[in-house]
C-alpha cells in the first residue's frame, strides 16, 4: 500500500499527488512513467511522472480525470493509501549535451513537459517554453515553468489569458526568425504534437514528441500503444511504453495513433458515468 502524502487539486478536471514511494522516487527520471492500482480489484493504469522528491521519499503524479479509475483516485484524500505503485518504467527522455530547446506543452501534458524543462535548466541548457490551454480556468504549472525557463510564453484557444491562439503560432514566429534549437520535446494531445512536428520539419529542427497518450497498460501486452514508425523509408512497428514514450516526431505515423486513440472514447466515458454513479450511491 502506498499513501498519498499530499493532493492539490490543480482545475476542475486536474489532480495532483504526492505518492510515499522512495525506492520509485530515487530511481525515476525524466519522461519514465509508473502503473498504479487504486485498490484491490482496479484495472492497472501509467501515469508519468511529473516530479520526485527523493529525501522525501515521495514521486508526484498529475493526472486528468477521463476514465473509471482516475475518477476513483480523485475521490482519495491525503493520508489514505493506493493498493500497487509501481515504475519507474519507460525509457528516460535524452537530455545530455542539449544546449538550446524549446519545451511545447499543451493541457495535462504540460505535467508531463515540466520536470523535462527542471531537469534541463539544472543542467544549463537554455530553456524557452511554450505552454497552451484551452482557457484560462485549465492553466496548470505556470509557475514551475516560470522558475526552469528562459522564456516562458502561455497560449489559451480563446485567449482569456497570455497569447491567443495555439502553441504552434508562438513557435513559427521564433523559427522563422532564425531562432536555433537543438532540440524541441513536445508533450501533449496527438493532434498538437502533430502540428508542432509539422511546423518544424521546414526548418530542419529536431523534435522529439512523448507518446504517452495512447498508452494503455502499460506493458505493451494490450498492443493499444502500438506505433508505426516510418524509418528510411521502411515501415517499423513500436510500443510507446516499452521502447519509449519519447520517439523521433518525424517517424511518427499520427494519423494511425489518432485513429487507434479514438477507440477507448466511449469505454472511458461509459467506466466514468458508471463511477460517478457508484460515488453518488455511497454519498446518498
Amino acid at each position: 500500500m502506498y499513501k498519498i502524502a499530499k493532493k492539490k487539486v490543480l482545475n476542475p478536471t486536474v489532480v495532483e499527488m504526492h505518492i510515499e514511494a522512495p525506492l520509485v522516487a530515487r530511481k525515476a527520471q525524466p519522461g519514465q512513467f509508473i502503473i498504479l492500482r487504486v485498490d484491490e480489484d482496479g484495472e492497472r493504469i501509467p501515469l508519468t511522472v511529473a516530479g520526485t522528491d527523493p529525501e522525501a521519499g515521495t514521486v508526484k503524479i498529475i493526472f486528468q480525470v477521463v476514465g473509471g479509475t482516475t475518477e476513483k483516485l480523485r475521490h482519495k484524500e491525503e493520508g489514505e493509501f493506493i493498493q500497487d505503485f509501481v515504475g519507474p518504467l519507460g525509457v528516460a527522455t535524452h537530455l545530455d549535451g542539449l544546449k538550446k530547446v524549446c519545451i511545447v506543452g499543451g493541457g495535462v501534458g504540460c505535467a508531463i513537459a515540466m520536470p523535462i524543462a527542471e531537469r534541463l535548466h539544472e543542467l544549463g541548457a537554455e530553456v524557452t517554453s511554450i505552454i497552451g490551454f484551452r482557457n484560462k480556468d485549465l492553466l496548470i504549472c505556470e509557475e514551475e515553468f516560470a522558475a526552469a525557463s528562459n522564456k516562458l510564453i502561455v497560449m489559451t484557444d480563446d485567449g482569456s489569458y497570455g497569447r491567443h491562439g495555439n502553441v504552434t503560432v508562438p513557435l513559427k514566429e521564433m523559427l522563422e526568425a532564425g531562432e536555433q534549437f537543438d532540440m524541441i520535446i513536445t508533450i501533449g494531445p496527438l493532434i498538437m504534437m502533430k502540428f508542432v512536428v509539422a511546423t518544424a520539419k521546414p526548418f530542419g529542427t529536431p523534435v522529439t514528441v512523448s507518446m504517452n497518450p495512447i498508452m494503455i497498460d502499460g506493458t505493451g501486452m494490450c498492443g493499444g500503444c502500438r506505433l508505426t514508425l516510418n524509418v528510411d523509408g521502411r515501415k517499423v512497428t513500436k510500443f510507446a511504453c516499452v521502447d519509449g514514450p519519447d520517439f523521433n516526431g518525424y517517424e511518427v505515423d499520427f494519423d494511425e495513433a489518432m485513429s487507434r486513440g479514438r477507440m477507448y472514447t466511449d469505454f472511458e466515458r461509459h467506466a466514468y458515468e458508471e463511477t460517478c454513479n457508484l460515488f453518488q450511491k455511497e454519498v446518498q
